[in-house]
Protein backbone atom coordinates (compact mmCIF):
# COMPACT_ATOMS: atom_id res chain seq x y z
CA UNK A 1 0.00 0.00 0.00
CA UNK A 2 1.17 3.51 -0.78
CA UNK A 3 2.39 5.68 2.19
CA UNK A 4 -0.07 8.44 0.89
CA UNK A 5 -2.66 5.75 1.11
CA UNK A 6 -1.95 4.71 4.07
CA UNK A 7 -1.91 8.58 5.59
CA UNK A 8 -5.29 8.60 4.25
CA UNK A 9 -6.64 6.03 5.35
CA UNK A 10 -5.09 6.47 9.32
CA UNK A 11 -6.34 10.12 9.74
CA UNK A 12 -9.74 9.41 8.56
CA UNK A 13 -10.43 6.16 10.18
CA UNK A 14 -8.89 8.36 13.68
CA UNK A 15 -10.23 12.24 12.93
CA UNK A 16 -13.65 11.41 11.66
CA UNK A 17 -14.47 8.70 14.43
CA UNK A 18 -12.65 10.92 16.77
CA UNK A 19 -14.87 14.22 15.85
CA UNK A 20 -18.25 12.27 15.78
CA UNK A 21 -17.88 10.46 19.02
CA UNK A 22 -16.49 14.63 20.21
CA UNK A 23 -19.80 15.86 19.49
CA UNK A 24 -22.07 12.67 20.14
CA UNK A 25 -20.45 13.18 24.24
CA UNK A 26 -21.27 16.66 23.87
CA UNK A 27 -24.80 16.13 22.94
CA UNK A 28 -25.61 13.40 25.31
CA UNK A 29 -23.97 15.47 28.34
CA UNK A 30 -24.40 19.45 28.12
CA UNK A 31 -27.38 21.02 27.43
CA UNK A 32 -27.77 23.16 24.42
CA UNK A 33 -25.92 26.46 25.02
CA UNK A 34 -23.98 25.21 28.31
CA UNK A 35 -20.28 25.77 29.04
CA UNK A 36 -17.98 24.03 30.94
CA UNK A 37 -14.65 25.55 31.73
CA UNK A 38 -11.47 23.59 31.20
CA UNK A 39 -9.17 26.54 31.75
CA UNK A 40 -11.25 29.21 33.38
CA UNK A 41 -11.05 32.55 31.40
CA UNK A 42 -9.45 30.73 28.26
CA UNK A 43 -10.91 27.76 27.48
CA UNK A 44 -14.26 26.01 27.27
CA UNK A 45 -16.40 22.91 25.90
CA UNK A 46 -19.57 24.29 25.37
CA UNK A 47 -22.41 22.54 23.48
CA UNK A 48 -23.51 25.35 20.82
CA UNK A 49 -24.94 24.39 16.94
CA UNK A 50 -23.96 26.54 13.36
CA UNK A 51 -26.74 26.47 10.95
CA UNK A 52 -24.15 28.34 8.91
CA UNK A 53 -20.93 27.96 7.59
CA UNK A 54 -17.77 29.01 8.84
CA UNK A 55 -18.09 31.89 11.53
CA UNK A 56 -21.95 31.19 11.48
CA UNK A 57 -22.25 32.85 7.59
CA UNK A 58 -25.68 31.99 6.00
CA UNK A 59 -26.94 30.93 9.05
CA UNK A 60 -29.95 33.21 8.26
CA UNK A 61 -31.18 31.04 4.89
CA UNK A 62 -33.79 29.47 4.86
CA UNK A 63 -33.36 25.69 6.23
CA UNK A 64 -33.93 23.76 3.26
CA UNK A 65 -31.68 26.09 0.51
CA UNK A 66 -29.14 25.88 3.45
CA UNK A 67 -29.07 22.22 3.67
CA UNK A 68 -28.88 21.10 -0.35
CA UNK A 69 -26.68 24.24 -1.11
CA UNK A 70 -23.83 23.21 1.85
CA UNK A 71 -24.50 19.16 1.10
CA UNK A 72 -23.82 20.09 -2.83
CA UNK A 73 -20.93 22.48 -1.64
CA UNK A 74 -19.29 19.50 0.62
CA UNK A 75 -19.94 17.05 -2.00
CA UNK A 76 -17.98 19.04 -4.72
CA UNK A 77 -15.12 19.33 -2.48
CA UNK A 78 -14.58 15.80 -1.21
CA UNK A 79 -14.49 14.99 -4.63
CA UNK A 80 -12.05 17.95 -5.48
CA UNK A 81 -9.71 16.69 -2.52
CA UNK A 82 -9.84 12.81 -4.12
CA UNK A 83 -9.29 14.40 -7.55
CA UNK A 84 -5.87 16.14 -6.39
CA UNK A 85 -5.40 13.08 -4.12
CA UNK A 86 -5.07 10.84 -6.91
CA UNK A 87 -2.34 13.33 -8.59
CA UNK A 88 0.20 13.18 -5.53
CA UNK A 89 3.02 11.43 -6.09
CA UNK A 90 2.96 8.10 -3.53
CA UNK A 91 5.42 9.65 -1.22
CA UNK A 92 4.30 12.60 -1.14
CA UNK A 93 3.51 12.52 2.88
CA UNK A 94 2.99 16.20 3.51
CA UNK A 95 0.40 17.09 1.18
CA UNK A 96 -1.14 13.34 1.94
CA UNK A 97 -1.47 14.32 5.17
CA UNK A 98 -2.81 17.92 4.54
CA UNK A 99 -5.33 16.53 1.93
CA UNK A 100 -6.63 13.83 4.64
CA UNK A 101 -6.88 16.20 7.37
CA UNK A 102 -9.06 18.77 5.04
CA UNK A 103 -11.02 15.68 3.71
CA UNK A 104 -11.80 14.19 7.36
CA UNK A 105 -12.79 18.07 8.67
CA UNK A 106 -15.08 18.32 4.97
CA UNK A 107 -16.50 14.52 5.86
CA UNK A 108 -17.24 15.40 9.25
CA UNK A 109 -19.18 18.87 9.00
CA UNK A 110 -21.17 17.22 6.21
CA UNK A 111 -22.12 14.54 8.56
CA UNK A 112 -23.55 16.27 10.94
CA UNK A 113 -25.26 19.00 8.39
CA UNK A 114 -26.74 15.29 7.07
CA UNK A 115 -27.74 13.91 9.99
CA UNK A 116 -28.34 16.90 12.23
CA UNK A 117 -28.97 19.51 9.87
CA UNK A 118 -26.75 21.79 11.59
CA UNK A 119 -23.10 21.89 12.95
CA UNK A 120 -22.05 20.97 16.32
CA UNK A 121 -19.23 22.74 17.98
CA UNK A 122 -18.05 22.53 21.40
CA UNK A 123 -14.44 24.14 21.38
CA UNK A 124 -14.56 27.76 22.78
CA UNK A 125 -11.75 30.11 23.51
CA UNK A 126 -11.57 33.46 24.74
CA UNK A 127 -8.73 35.30 23.36
CA UNK A 128 -8.58 38.37 25.33
CA UNK A 129 -10.99 39.67 27.41
CA UNK A 130 -14.02 40.97 25.76
CA UNK A 131 -13.53 38.66 23.09
CA UNK A 132 -14.31 35.21 22.06
CA UNK A 133 -13.35 33.16 18.82
CA UNK A 134 -16.16 31.69 17.39
CA UNK A 135 -17.25 27.54 18.64
CA UNK A 136 -15.60 25.22 16.05
CA UNK A 137 -15.27 21.51 16.53
CA UNK A 138 -12.80 18.76 15.22
CA UNK A 139 -14.15 18.58 12.16
CA UNK A 140 -12.64 21.98 11.93
CA UNK A 141 -9.65 21.77 13.72
CA UNK A 142 -8.96 19.15 10.64
CA UNK A 143 -9.10 21.25 8.18
CA UNK A 144 -7.09 24.08 9.33
CA UNK A 145 -4.65 21.72 10.26
CA UNK A 146 -4.41 20.13 6.98
CA UNK A 147 -4.49 23.66 5.35
CA UNK A 148 -1.75 24.90 6.92
CA UNK A 149 0.12 21.47 6.15
CA UNK A 150 -0.16 22.21 2.62
CA UNK A 151 1.07 25.63 2.99
CA UNK A 152 3.97 24.92 4.71
CA UNK A 153 4.66 22.47 2.21
CA UNK A 154 3.99 24.75 -1.08
CA UNK A 155 6.38 27.35 0.65
CA UNK A 156 8.98 24.90 1.53
CA UNK A 157 8.87 23.43 -1.87
CA UNK A 158 8.91 27.35 -3.58
CA UNK A 159 12.11 28.64 -1.32
CA UNK A 160 13.76 24.97 -2.24
CA UNK A 161 12.91 26.10 -5.66
CA UNK A 162 14.57 29.29 -5.69
CA UNK A 163 17.54 28.32 -3.75
CA UNK A 164 18.49 26.01 -6.23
Amino acid sequence: MAPKLRILLGVVLVALPFDQLCKLLVESRLVYGERVAVVDGFFYVTHARNPGAAFGLFAGMADDGRLVGFAIVSLIAIVVIGAFYQRLAPGDRVQALGLSLVLAGAAGNFIDRIWRGEVVDFLHLRLWPGYAWPDFNVADLCIVMGVVALMVDLFSREALARAS
